[in-house]
């Protein structure tokens, strides 16, 4: 009851600090040379990233979603958000109280990346895109999305053959208009229904996913993908890593301030509905729970068995039987959970052919497996050799005197520690959202990158993530006192 106290009252002080408006001031800027002396909140690794970061008397504070870098300047953290000019719509303006400062004098081609290599699906968009703009689609297109124009209907299927491989596209935005996360789950957006026309004119089906662009990148250089949208602008730089298609639009840079205007605040009751209700996102947040609860239990159970093996391991008589498993131990020690999850993903397991879940459950299954075997070992270690050599002379066997003397009072020993370790290991799962899983962590990321409320979708997460892992030690001590 009094962790429950001081839980809910540090959320309640999260909360306060979230209302807290500090630090936000009003700028006049006219161009970038008034860009000067100030902090400016952009994504990692776009072009604003690279363009600014060497400059001397400007602060960078990157992020890794544009929502968040709207939030750094809405709260005083940043002075400016740049970003493309379509990336706040002047409806979302007008919510956020930000408004556009100036247009950069940059005018950028907008394309779609492709892997290297990859010739016949290139010149297949190619040949979509100018067929496209021929019969005056595109530009209907993008009028409907930028300008609420009305939407083209959506092609018939066409008479190029059908093919059962999906045209995997990966999204590295979640904004309107460009490309975003709609009702039930539908992306949407400008760049979302080029693809699902191109899908349609190829004849295959349409699949799309969210992630950051620097994953995005890789995803699509490793195979995992064929096509990676995010109002890309076409640079010399990024040619050398990826090929281009033609360019279907051209875009400007936004820089986008902080409007000096309070308007009315909005009551918990209207962004609990917002976040949760409007479009179904609260399906975001169930999907997400099941997603991480099964990654967490799978890993767990294969990780213990694991562990178990570990264990035997390192109370093996044979020295390299020993070596060999705290070697496993110093590997498992040394990389970075996040660091292993992306090269299992991307490297090792990359033409496996596996979903990303399971990919997942065995890089968490070979991370638990030393921690789990390690306590399985502690715990045996620490029950007195006298328990075995007592049971030993009164006749039992090696094997019942292990789980009937040695493994009870072991088990009374390391159960706390296991159920921590498991508690370690839901939280650690928080990452997978880098190799496209929308567990949790990436439900919270998707809703509030659409309504630019970090509070409650975060508050949400936190809670469930709370009582799950509150959940996992009560069974435990249950399982604990029942034996």
């Amino acid at each position: 009851m009094k962790r429950t106290l001081y839980f809910l009252t540090g959320l309640a002080f999260i909360a306060f600090l979230q209302s807290c408006s500090g630090g936000k001031k009003t700028l006049d800027l006219k161009s970038e040379e008034d860009l000067h002396g100030l902090t400016i909140a952009t994504s990692a690794g776009n072009y604003y990233d690279d363009k600014y970061s060497s400059y001397q008397d400007i602060t960078l504070f990157r992020v890794n979603f544009d929502a968040d870098g709207i939030q750094a300047v809405r709260h005083g953290i940043a002075d400016v958000f740049v970003s493309d000019e379509v990336a706040i719509t002047p409806e979302a303006r007008e919510k956020l109280n930000m408004r556009l400062a100036f247009r950069g004098e940059e005018n950028f081609d907008v394309a779609f990346a492709i892997r290297k290599g990859n010739d016949a699906l290139r010149e297949d968009l190619n040949s979509f895109i100018s067929t496209f703009k021929a019969d005056g689609t595109l530009d209907a297109v993008i009028s409907h999305w930028t300008s609420g124009t009305p939407e083209p209907e959506m092609p018939a299927p066409g008479t190029v053959t059908r093919h059962d491989e999906p045209v995997r596209c990966v999204t590295a935005v979640n904004l309107e208009p460009t490309c975003f996360l709609g009702e039930g789950g539908e992306w949407m957006g400008m760049d979302a229904d080029i693809l699902k026309r191109f899908a349609i004119w190829s004849g295959r089906p349409f699949q799309m996913q969210f992630l950051e662009l620097g994953s995005a990148i890789i995803a699509l250089n490793t195979g995992q993908c064929d096509i990676v949208s995010a109002c890309l602008y076409v640079t010399e730089e990024r040619k050398k890593s990826v090929d281009f298609t033609v360019p279907y639009y051209q875009c400007h840079p936004g820089y986008f301030v902080y409007n000096g205007e309070e308007s009315s605040n909005i009551g918990l009751g209207e962004r609990l509905k917002m976040n949760l209700v409007k479009e179904g996102r609260w399906r975001l947040i169930v999907s997400g729970l099941l997603e991480t609860l099964k990654i967490t239990l799978f890993a767990i159970l294969f990780g213990t068995l694991l562990g178990a093996g570990i264990c035997a391991m390192l109370r093996s008589r044979r020295k390299w039987v020993q070596k060999t498993a705290n070697l496993y131990g110093a590997f498992i020690q040394g990389i970075p959970t996040l660091v292993l999850l992306l090269i299992m993903f991307y490297v090792i397991l990359a033409n496996a052919g596996l979903d990303g879940s399971v990919v997942a459950i065995i890089t968490f299954a070979l991370c638990f497996a030393w921690s789990s075997g390690n306590i399985f070992n502690s715990s045996i270690s620490s029950v007195p050799k006298g328990q075995t050599e007592a049971g030993l002379s009164l006749g039992f066997t090696p094997l019942r005197t292990f789980t009937g003397i040695v493994f009870p009072q072991a088990l009374k020993k390391g159960l706390p520690l296991f159920a921590g370790e498991c508690v370690a290991l839901l939280k650690s799962t928080s990452i997978v959202g880098y190799i496209a899983i929308q567990d949790l962590t990436r439900a919270s990321d998707l809703i509030r990158s659409r309504t630019f409320d970090a509070l409650i979708p975060l508050l949400v997460v936190t809670v469930l993530y709370f009582v799950l892992a509150w959940l996992i030690r009560v069974v435990l001590n249950l399982f604990l006192k029942k034996k």
